[in-house]
């Protein structure tokens, strides 16, 4: 393991990441290799599964490929049973595979909002299912959920991504309430903000839209170093870009304000759109295209502007909330 330089806590262990075909679950899977852990990939694509795994091989990292529908309970114990045949045991699991549509909720035909809660939220029920059983065995184990900034607020125009996001945070709250009498088993939950992913290019479109990421849009590397960090470190929550900070509290005070303004904005692209085709992206098939880490942004890198306007509105809510406080005290 040429590419370590110090031995990693991670060295040896064995790590299961669902979605490793492309976007964030691809930088996860190349992050894990370089720690040293032995990686079971996870995704509908075996392709693109094993374009993945000759990266992390590559990297010195022993890798499994396991085409898996983790919609699918079947497939999903499949897919544990294949990583305890790899390594004898299971040490983390990165719940990492979801599917997103974007228009109008009544306008999306109902076998995509259908799967797109199989998939993201289903998916990481028959996970948690499959694995805490293993854990519980084991007597420790860390079940690593990436949910999202939307799993705190709404995304409107991505209603069913939204159920589901809101859907997990349910899950992995209870979750951790359930395996606080074991003292080595963790579910943790990370909730970046938006990720300049090639996840957007695979998205299902009812919008009218051209997709992109919108800004500020992350690097994807970093979301799958703070999953690394997460498995050396378990937490509860964690919140890796300053954008999931702010809005998660803006959101909190302001709620009616934040989605009156979102659900304008989104009405006034799709009015200005130019009509692009609808498509089901990957929420009924296999990704397609762009395989790799990095997608599409509407722009290259987070302007200075945006930041401000995102600090303005946490100093807004931060400032309303003290107001009401002291009003309610001289009441």
């Amino acid at each position: 393991m040429k590419h370590i330089r110090n031995i990693s806590p991670l060295f040896g262990k064995t790590v299961v990441i669902t979605g490793a075909s492309s976007g964030v679950g691809k930088a996860t899977a190349e992050a894990f290799a370089r720690e040293g852990a032995f990686l079971v990939l996870a995704a509908r694509g075996e392709d693109s599964l094993q374009q993945t795994a000759d990266i992390c091989r590559k990297l010195g990292a022993e890798t499994l490929v396991v085409p898996t529908d983790t919609s699918i309970a079947e497939e999903v114990n499949h897919l544990a049973e294949e990583a305890i045949k790899f390594n004898k045991r299971i040490d983390y699991w990165v719940n990492n595979a979801g599917v997103l549509s974007f228009g109008k909720f009544d306008e999306t035909p109902v076998e995509v909002v259908d799967q797109i809660i199989k998939t993201n939220l289903l998916g990481y029920m028959y996970a948690a299912h499959t694995v805490l059983p293993l854990f519980k065995k084991q007597g420790k184990g860390v079940l690593i959920n990436n949910i999202s900034i939307g799993g705190w607020m709404p995304a409107p125009y991505g209603t069913a991504y939204t159920a589901s996001k809101f859907g997990i945070r349910g899950l992995v709250e209870s979750l951790q309430g359930e395996v606080s009498e074991f003292p080595n088993i963790y579910v943790c939950a990370l909730y970046p903000g938006f990720q300049k992913s090639a996840g957007i290019e695979h998205a299902a479109n009812y919008s009218g839209i051209k997709l992109s990421t919108p800004p500020p849009a992350f690097d994807p590397r970093g979301l799958a170093n703070s999953i690394v960090e997460v498995a050396k470190n378990p937490v509860d929550s964690t919140y890796p870009d300053w954008f999931s900070i702010v809005f998660k509290n803006a959101y909190g005070i302001f709620p009616g304000f934040i989605r009156f303004v979102s659900s304008s904005a989104m009405r006034f692209i799709m009015k200005k759109a130019h009509n692009e085709e609808n498509s089901s992206g990957n929420v009924l098939q296999p990704s397609k295209g762009n395989m790799g880490i990095d997608g599409k942004t509407l722009l290259p890198n987070p302007p200075k502007v945006i930041k401000v306007a995102a600090f303005g509105i946490a100093g807004l809510a931060v400032a309303g909330f003290l107001l009401s406080s002291l009003k309610s005290k001289k009441v």
